[in-house]
Formats: structure tokens, sequence, C-alpha cells
């Protein structure tokens, strides 16, 4: 390449033609005209012509004074070219000049001594119209006070996306003066400007010219590293006026506040929501293992990367603490639950397990002052503080445990338990936040976990009472085999109502009754005590089973409960009959070898306690071999399928090949009943052998 052609290039291209200029000169319009030392016009630029409105043919030669100045000022115009001429010092200020039109206007002058090689001496005039310039000056001063006083950060990067111009605002949110960022590359530039795409979107707004506006973008900036910021940026290119591209503007607002603000909002709306989550799925039933079980699902992942639900021993065993507890504690763990597969879930006490904490414990701390115990960075000391012993610390540490957090579970001012909360891969330390959603959630499960705690104590207690109350395995009795079971219900505390008995009665005769009082827990249980005590008195009267059934309406009606459905048998073995009695319950199913078992028709009867109503008793004659099955409605009624479809199930199950008593026992518990039905069950089955006595 040619020096000239060097040039061409550095200046911008010499051949471009007079239309593509512009720039601030352009604006300006600056005249140039040049006097020799007796002030006529020597030198006159076409901007001359414009400014003045006089050729050049008609300015060259004369004397400027006369030709541009009033009368007036000729003189101090005189006196002024005299000075500059002689002292070479340079003259500016503003002057009223005569334009050819006769008019007057005020032209900006800046007046300077020239010398050529000979020793001439020359003035040369730069002048601008006043009026265009203050315009210019204006509008200059305008633009630097808003880059400079301006609270939007502003900065503006040549074609190579060098920074050449940075305000104050912009200096302040990268953390650094501007001469630390003055002509960076685009790696050196604050964080928000900063990437592979950010830099795409930059160079396209050189190459196009559409900017780009509003462009959402967070990240970290030197002086606060440890917090968020956030910004809006917007790109625009700069061009002259005649269209060429300067460079890259660039304006930042800082909007940290209202992001964090916003983050503020959607994390309370998010509270809310997993409070309002959380009223739906805890304590969904009364199970206590379910419902530690959905509070630790809870809290998982959206709070803790872990999450344990202990419970008091002493509330399990219905002891209440008097006093603040100062001393260890027995916990009884319910719950373990983790967001992935982690051995800190192995770490944590199995479920069902019942451990002893000292007193200086971490969730002994806890439960025995009644308050959240929080550890934003564990240490090696609070792990062995957490952990049942020191491998098990080891493993949590290995986990990458680094901060918990343990709330007492409060129901009815009382502490029943804790929740202990664990993170490992959210980095995030357990704050304030944490404590007040973590522990909302815990007020809301501690009453659902003391409200199955509580059923479960009554259901243990009603089971006791029935199980008391219910015979044990029935003596051998003459000419029958029997088979029988009980099975609580599944769910709350929903037991005490049914019943069987095997009598024994004068002459080798046996009593079957099988019954269910209406309603569930101790009440039902101590009702079906009155009524087996006063079954087995009636009994050994030898009354025909209405009878019996008759003098038990009278009893039930003086007791305060509910009513009561029954069937009374009497087996004879010598003749082989069996005289049955129905109060409201469902028939027995008879089964004779050979035959499909077939529901037997019997007058249904009312239930127990109704009052006034007879009762009949139905002969039947049986055969060695034949069974008679006694349920409760425990058996065959759900609450999503027909009654006659659960019948008819029955009637199917029975069918089948001949089985051994305690094995169809089996396969009817196994077939018809299901985890967590709402009924206890009762279940008696007799089989007739051989005539007795031969």
């Amino acid at each position: 390449m040619s020096t000239s052609d060097a040039f061409r290039a550095e200046v911008g291209g010499a051949d471009e033609s007079p239309a593509a200029s512009g720039g601030l000169l352009d604006v300006l319009s600056l005249a140039a005209v040049v006097l020799d030392d007796g002030g006529r016009i020597a030198l006159w630029s076409p901007q001359a012509e414009e400014l003045f409105g006089y050729s050049a043919d008609e300015a060259l030669g004369r004397f400027a004074g006369r030709l541009l100045v009033d009368e007036q000022h000729l003189d101090l115009v005189i006196e002024l070219f005299a000075h500059v001429m002689e002292s070479g010092q340079r003259w500016a200020g503003g002057f009223p000049v005569r334009h050819k039109d006769g008019s007057t206007r005020l032209v900006e002058f800046r007046n300077m001594r020239l010398q050529d090689d000979r020793g001439g001496r020359y003035a040369l005039g730069i002048a601008t119209d006043q009026a265009t310039l203050r315009r210019v000056e204006r509008d200059l001063a305008l633009s630097l006070r808003l880059i400079s006083q301006s609270p939007i950060g502003l900065g503006v990067m040549d074609t190579e996306l060098r920074f050449v111009l940075v305000n104050p605002a912009l200096e302040d949110m990268n953390g650094r003066p501007a001469q630390d960022r003055a002509g960076p590359t685009v790696g050196e530039t604050p964080p928000f400007l900063r990437g592979d795409a950010i830099e795409s979107e930059m160079r396209e707004v050189l190459a196009t010219g559409v900017p780009v506006l509003d462009r959402f973008t967070v990240g970290h900036i030197p002086d606060d590293p440890g917090q968020e910021h956030a910004w809006s940026v917007s790109f625009y290119r700069l061009e002259d006026p005649a269209g060429r591209v300067l460079g890259l503007a660039t304006s930042v607002v800082d909007v940290t506040a209202q992001h964090r603000a916003a983050a503020d909002a959607a994390r309370a709306r998010h509270r809310l929501a997993l409070v309002a989550d959380a009223s739906v799925r805890i304590g969904t039933t009364l199970d206590l293992g379910q419902t530690a079980r959905e509070l630790a699902g809870v809290c998982v992942p959206e709070v803790a990367d872990l999450a344990t639900v202990d419970v008091l021993d002493s509330v399990l065993q219905g002891l209440r603490t008097t006093g603040a507890p100062t001393g260890p504690a027995r916990f009884r763990a319910l719950a373990v639950v983790s967001a992935y597969p982690t051995e800190a879930a192995q770490a944590a006490d199995p479920v069902g397990d019942l451990v002893e904490y000292a007193a200086d414990r971490l969730v002994t701390h806890c439960v025995n002052t009644g308050r959240p115990v929080v550890r934003a960075r564990m240490t090696g000391q609070d792990m062995r503080r957490l952990a049942r012993d020191d491998d098990s610390a080891a493993v949590l540490a290995a986990a990458g445990i680094h901060s918990y957090l343990v709330l007492p579970l409060v129901a009815r001012g009382e502490v029943i338990g804790a929740v202990g909360l664990m993170r490992a891969r959210n980095p995030a330390p357990f704050d304030e936040d944490d404590v007040t959603l973590a522990g909302e959630l815990a007020a809301r499960a501690a009453v659902c976990i003391d409200n199955a705690r509580w059923f479960q104590s009554q259901r243990h207690a009603a089971l006791a009472l029935q199980r008391n109350l219910l015979p044990n395995r029935p003596a051998h009795r003459p000419g029958l085999g029997i088979a029988h079971r009980y099975e609580p219900a599944g769910a709350t505390s929903e037991i005490g109502g049914d019943w069987f008995d095997v009598i024994p009665l004068p002459a080798d005769k046996t009593a079957l009754i099988i019954g269910d009082v209406m309603g569930s827990g101790i009440d039902a249980a101590a009702t079906m005590g009155q009524l087996r005590t006063a079954t087995r008195t009636l009994a050994q009267l030898d009354l025909d089973p209405a009878q019996v059934l008759h003098h038990l309406d009278q009893a039930t009606a003086g007791m305060d409960h509910t009513f009561t459905t029954c069937v009374y048998a009497v087996y004879d073995p010598h003749d082989q009959r069996c005289r049955i009695s129905v109060a409201g319950h469902l028939p027995p199913v008879l089964m004779r070898p050979g035959r499909p078992p077939e529901l037997l028709d019997l007058p249904t009867g009312a239930p127990l306690g109704v009052g006034g109503v007879p009762f009949d008793t139905t002969l039947l004659d049986l055969s060695p071999g034949d069974q008679l099955v006694f349920y409760t409605d425990g058996l065959v009624e759900t609450r999503d399928q027909p009654l006659d479809d659960r019948i008819g199930l029955l009637l199917t199950l029975l069918a089948g090949p001949h089985r051994d008593l305690e094995d169809t026992c089996d396969l009817l518990l196994r077939e018809l009943r299901h985890p967590g039905d709402h009924d206890d069950v009762a279940l008696l089955i007799a089989r007739t052998q051989a005539r007795y006595g031969e």
C-alpha cells in the first residue's frame, strides 16, 4: 500500500464525495478569510461567501473593514487588527457584521497572525454564524451535563467495542473508577456487558442500526460479590450526520431494587402456595407415620434436601411433662424423606427406632426450649451434636450437609416432637425467611400429627378392649369344627363394634353368634362387651333363638348407644339341626358338599335396640360336611362397589375346592379386605361333623 493509500484509509477515504462529508465542522460551516498586512482580502473561502454574501470576485483585494463592518465599528476593528498583527496574539469574540443584503448578523471570529516563508505577515480569520455556534454549544453542554449527572449509566464504545466514554453512574455500577475501564475489550467490560451473547447483540446493532432495548441481565459486581444485582441494558448505534458509523452507545439502568422486590414478592407467593399446599397434603389420614411422611414430603425439596420427623416417646406414652424440660429426651423416628438418593438419609435415625439424645444435642435443645435451632454453616462440633454417633456425623459431612434447621412441633401448647431440615445440594444456608416458612409448616403439621397420635392412642385402647372382650380360641365343640377371625379397621380408630362368640350349651348344644354394634371406638367395644355378657347369660337358659334376640332387644334399649345387628344360631349335634334367628344382620352362607354356596333366605328382623319388633326362628337341617359362614358387613361392604356384587364375589370365593376352615378364613380376608378399610370384620365358620355319638 502506498503512503497516499494509507493516508486515505486513515482519514476515511480521500475519494469520498463532498456529499458524504458531515460532522461538527460541517454543521458550523466555518468560513476562512485571509487578509494581507494592509487589511485587504487576499483569500476568500466558499463558506465565507455563504456567511457574508459576497463572492470571491467581489471580496478579493478589498479592504475587509470597509466591506464587512459598519462605519461606527470601523475604528475598533482597525485597532484589533493592528494588535493581532503586531503582537501575534489571537483574538476571539463575537462581532456584528454587515451582510451583502444589507442586514447585520452576529458572527463569531477567531483571528490569528500568519507568516509566509519570506517573512510576510497575514491575518487569518475563522468565522461562523454566532447563533449556530451558540446552539451547538448549548447542545454540547446539555449532552455533557446529562451524561455526567444522569442516574442512568451511559457509555460510548468505538467500532471495536472499546470504551471511549463512561459516565459516573456507570462507574458506580461497576464498582471501579472510569480510568480503570477506559479502553477495555469486551471481556474486560462490566459484568452485565460480558458474554458471547451480549457481544453478538452489540455487533448486530453496529451492523444493522436496530437498537436493543431494555435487555434484562443479572450478575455480581466487585464491590458487592455476595449479592445479585440486576440491570436493564440498551444499545444504540452512533452515526454522524452523513450516516457514518462512529460506534455504539449503551444505557444501563440499575433495577436491582425492583428485581429484589419482585423476587421477594415471588418468594412470598411461593411461600403462601407452599403453605396452602401443606394444608391439603398434610393430615389426609389419621395415621401417625403417614402424617409425618406428608410433613417431610412438603418440606422436600422446597425447603430442604433432607427432612426428618421425630416425636417424643413421652407423648406417645400419653405422659405430659410438668415444668420446663432440661434433661435428655427420647424420640421415636417417624419419617425420613430426601430429595434425591443420598447416604445422608441412611445416617438419620431409622424410622421406628427409639433413640435417646443428651441435653446438649441440637434436637434436644430444640424440644426443651420450644424454639428453632439454626446452624447456617455447620461446623464439626455442630455435626457431632446433630448425628447419633461419630460415624453418622462423618457420613453427613461426606454427603455435603452444610446447613441445618430443627423446629419444634407444638400442638395445643405442648411440644410433641421436632422436624429436622438439612441442605446439601442447595447451596444457600438457612436464613430467617426459611425459619418463618418452615415454622408455618411445622405449626400446621403439629396439630395433624397430634391428632394422629391421639387417634392412634384411642385405636390401641379400643383394640385392646376389643380383643380382651372377644373370646379366646373356642374349645372343641361336639359335632362341630370351628374357625374364626377378627380384623380391626385399617383406618383411624374405627374399632370395637364387631364380635363373635361360641357358647357351650347343655346337652352338647353350641350357640354361635356374630354381631355388629353400629359405631366405633371404645364406646362400641364396651357395648359389645355388655351384649356378649348378656348373650352368654341368656344362652344358658336354653331359649329359642328368637326369644334370646327378644330379650337382647330389651336389654339393648336400656343401653345408651346405637343399634346392633346380629345372627344367633343354636346347633344340636344329636339331630344335626340348627335353629337360626336374625336381627337386621346379613344372613350367613350355607355350603353343602357338591353344591354351590347359597345365601340363606331368612327373615331379616330388625336391629337390636329398635324395640317391639318380633323375631323369627328358622330350622335348618344339616348334613356332615355342611358349613355355615357367619360374617359382619365389613367383609363385603365397600364405598365404591354395590353390595350385591360383593356378596356375589364372596359366594364365588367359597365355591372353590374343599379347603381347611383356617385356609378359608385366610382366603376371604385376603381377597375381600384391603389396607385402610374403614370397618372392622368378624368372621366365624362352623363345619358339621358326623352325627354326635355315632
